[in-house]
């Protein structure tokens, strides 16, 4: 469901007249800053990727609890993106943004103090947690202040492409600086500016729906993804086990309790009826295997490299940067293909391109190759860019311009139990291989291929009809 030109400008005046009077949004200064707080919390997101092997050993963390550390922050973006977009529509997006990055500061500089497994483990799922905020109320604030069509799609392109600018450089600087803790404390820092400039450069703006807010959606359905996302995560030592079992168990009930509070509330966190809509199912399985296949594979593959290969973290870092950093440029170029591509077809080659990148790497770890990376670590890049410039015009695309934020926090939300999922199923296929991490990281990357197949053929036949 697309919204012309001039329904966005009426949705959105009509949304400026809820946040009453108000200054004109300033553009340029609301893409810079939320583009520089998504980048911050990617590169949070990402950090532990190429410092995994110190921050192990340091906080004695056993293999078989490895995962958390990685798992950490997409179980708090999994959980609140959605509620968190919700709430941005309802309450004011420049509020939860800033009191989102904020946030973010302070649990990324707790994360640095941290002196054991479990509380650095929820020093990340409180920066998720806090990631989702700003992620989630940043396209409502984009939205906003590019009420047309075309301003939209310059300003979702530019975001998107801060989205890969974060995985790129995040990683780098973790490499670069001496300590694991000081990175944090970097970064931490860098958030806690942000948040100090939104204060007094965005304008608020929220939705024009009104009515109480849906803190019994809001509860059961953060609930829900809490015991999904840990059982994902703990499904990685064995999925017979009955935690694992309970947790889904809960998990189920609680979305058929939020599916139920949903249809019965005047107010609701998501409008069921976009179930409907092939463009939001798009978004939303674009968004799910973006994280079971790509986020997956690219979180777990620069640990390996490491422990087989014995590369250093910078090398690593450095040979991550030319996916990552490729994307970014592709993403910020994308936008030329606006009205020659539709924004599913573009997805679907993005996917295809993954794969075809990732099938070129197979062998190389084996053949203890570096280089034998290089073409496949372009190919990839060239479709995590066009990925990560499409979906989010789509999410905004797919929803009225008054539930932007909400858009956005679906289709991000799907994303990260992607992540989550991804990430224990790549490392549980990568180390029960007999025939080492190596002949086990193919079989993962072959997994991670086809995955992005079936997302490029399920985007592309989730076409609207006519």
């Amino acid at each position: 469901m697309t919204a012309t030109p001039a329904t966005a400008v009426q949705a959105q005046a009509a949304t400026a007249r809820a946040a009453g009077p108000e200054s004109p949004p300033r553009p340029g200064a609301t893409l810079a800053l939320t583009s520089a707080a998504t980048a911050v919390a990617l590169m949070t997101y990402t950090a532990p990727i190429v410092t995994l092997p110190a921050t192990a050993a340091a906080l004695h963390t056993p293999l078989s609890a490895q995962a958390w550390l990685l798992n950490g922050t997409p179980l708090g973006l999994a959980a609140l993106l959605l509620v968190a977009g919700s709430l941005a529509d309802d309450y004011g997006r420049r509020r939860i943004f800033v009191w989102g990055t904020l946030a973010l500061g302070v649990t990324t500089a707790l994360g640095a103090l941290a002196t054991g497994t479990w509380l650095f483990t929820l020093a990340r799922i409180a920066q998720g947690a806090a990631s989702a905020a700003l992620l989630a109320s940043s396209l409502g604030l984009i939205v906003h202040a590019f009420p047309t069509a075309a301003g939209r799609l310059r300003a979702t392109g530019v975001w998107g492409a801060f989205v890969t600018g974060g995985i790129a450089v995040g990683p780098l600087l973790a490499a670069g600086i001496p300590s694991w803790r000081a990175v944090y404390g970097v970064l931490g820092a860098a958030a806690v500016v942000i948040a100090l400039l939104g204060t007094r450069t965005l304008t608020e703006s929220r939705s024009a729906r009104g009515g109480r807010p849906d803190f019994a959606g809001a509860t059961t359905f953060g609930l829900a993804l809490v015991s999904l996302v840990a059982a994902l995560t703990l499904g990685r030592d064995g999925w017979l086990r009955a935690p694992v079992w309970l947790l889904l168990g809960a998990a189920v009930v609680l979305l058929a309790a939020f599916a139920l509070v949903e249809r019965r509330t005047a107010t609701p966190m998501i409008d069921l009826s976009l179930l409907r809509h092939r463009g939001f199912l798009a978004s939303s399985v674009g968004g799910l295997f973006t994280g079971l296949s790509v986020i997956g594979l690219f979180s777990f593959l620069p640990a390996v490299l490491q422990r087989v290969l014995g590369m250093s973290a910078m090398d690593t870092a450095l040979l991550t940067l030319l996916w990552a950093g490729l994307a970014f440029v592709v993403a910020l170029q994308a936008r030329r293909l606006a009205g020659r591509v539709p924004t599913r077809v573009q997805l679907a080659v993005a996917f295809a391109l993954h794969a075809v990148g990732v099938i070129t790497m197979l062998g190389a770890l084996d053949a203890g190759s570096t280089a034998r990376f290089v073409p496949g670590m372009l190919i990839a890049g060239v479709g995590s860019g066009l990925l990560n410039a499409a979906l989010p015009l789509l999410a905004v695309e797919s929803v009225p311009a008054t539930r932007a934020a909400m858009g956005s926090g679906a289709q991000q939300t799907l994303r990260y139990i992607g992540s989550c999922a991804g990430v224990s199923l790549t490392i549980a296929v990568a180390t029960s291989s007999s025939g080492g991490p190596a002949r086990g990281t193919d079989i993962a990357m072959v997994v991670s291929a086809v995955l992005a197949l079936v997302a490029a053929v399920a985007v592309l036949a989730l076409r609207e009809r006519p």
